[in-house]
């Protein structure tokens, strides 16, 4: 049984963040795995220039390749643990594999991140 303080603390928190349109503790809360997941996943500068040159439509490996100036074999280690982890999917054409963003949510999250942190 939870106590009474603890569910008017909750009641108070769902009241405030309606109220004046603050983020809702509690949503966080629910999902605090899978956020920490995603933004760990981002936290490394070339997994994010990727999904950076991604946001603009897929790209096949050698034009992400040329894009990020990396080699070849440092780039498939990228996107493969990219697709692990749920950032990137890959479709086959021809000879070559076309990488695009997995999730609009997180092309959103992106456009946010640029937004915030790289001002004109």
């Amino acid at each position: 049984m939870k106590s009474s303080s603890t569910e008017v603390t909750r009641k108070q928190l769902q009241k405030k963040s309606k109220s004046n349109g603050d983020l809702s503790v509690l949503k966080i809360q629910n999902k605090c795995n899978e956020i920490c997941l995603i933004l760990k996943a981002l936290s490394h500068p070339t997994r994010l220039l990727i999904m950076g040159h991604l946001i603009n439509g897929p790209k096949s490996v050698n034009l992400l390749v040329d894009l990020c100036q990396i080699s070849q074999s440092q780039m498939s280690q990228f996107l493969t643990r990219m697709k692990l982890e749920g950032l990137v999917k890959s479709t086959k054409t021809g000879k070559s594999q076309i990488y695009s963003i997995a999730d609009q949510r997180l092309a959103h999250l992106l456009h946010t991140i640029q937004l915030e942190y790289c001002p004109k």
